[in-house]
């Protein structure tokens, strides 16, 4: 009887979670439950020696960018809430996080360069990066945005919060929070039941449902320019 009394207020928690407002105050990860995740809880997958570098004292993550790669958590995560802070160094930077991340995409990129075939993004563009890309593609930058796109990443699905991009894969942001190159911006994701939903410095902006896969790793993107990362916090849920 007690296991089925735990199962069903676990079940109830998760609904209640994944289907509330905005958080009343910003989540900050320095409420109680929280772990920070330093150099121990990652594992390389096929980023070079020299493109992670960790301050463990500082809770701080440095990417140089190249070559286009990712690290990986040691654990998988099912439901669970995950704070960052990152700024990229340079306009029109390009990053990310991955969650729910499969376990044979990340083995297939051992030793080559390149990033994983199946999880959900949730990206990290600098506010520069849609000019940049225009001007050396001569190409619309309508298919995505720099402030907080969540999307299905190759063989992943997802169901996309609106707006959406013009294909329907992304979930486009409802505002734009995101500040440029130098500062610090904040992410709070919260993971549950295959849903998503990211907010970005303190406003909900974006995310989706259905998720496929729903378990999986976390993982950090290195794509072509230098990042930082801190007080990257993560917070198991039921």
């Amino acid at each position: 009887m007690k296991k089925i009394i735990h199962a069903i207020l676990a079940a109830a928690f998760l609904t209640n979670m994944a289907h509330s407002e905005q958080p009343s105050a910003k989540i900050t990860g320095t409420e109680p439950g929280w772990t920070p995740l330093v150099e121990k809880d990652f594992t390389p997958v096929n980023s070079s020696s020299e493109t992670w570098t960790f301050d463990d004292s500082k809770n701080l993550i440095s990417c140089t960018g190249q070559p286009v790669s990712v690290i990986r958590t040691g654990k998988t995560f099912t439901n669970f809430e995950l704070v960052a802070e990152w700024k990229h160094e340079k306009p029109a930077g390009n990053s990310g996080i991955f969650i729910w991340t499969a376990k044979p995409s990340l083995d297939a990129l051992q030793q080559k360069p390149g990033l994983p075939n199946e999880g959900i993004e949730v990206q990290i563009l600098d506010p520069a990066f849609k000019a940049d890309y225009e001007k050396k593609s001569g190409k619309k930058s309508d298919w995505f945005t720099c402030h907080g796109d969540v999307f299905p990443v190759a063989k992943a699905k997802l169901t996309p919060f609106s707006p959406t991009s013009p294909d329907g894969i992304r979930s486009f942001p409802t505002a734009e929070t995101t500040k440029p190159h130098g500062e610090w911006n904040h992410y709070y994701i919260r993971a549950i039941n295959g849903e998503v939903r990211l907010w970005v410095n303190g406003t909900e902006v974006s995310g989706g449902n259905n998720a496929s896969p729903n378990t999986g790793h976390i993982c950090l993107e290195s794509e072509g320019s230098p990042i930082q990362f801190r007080n990257l916090k993560v917070r198991e849920l039921p």
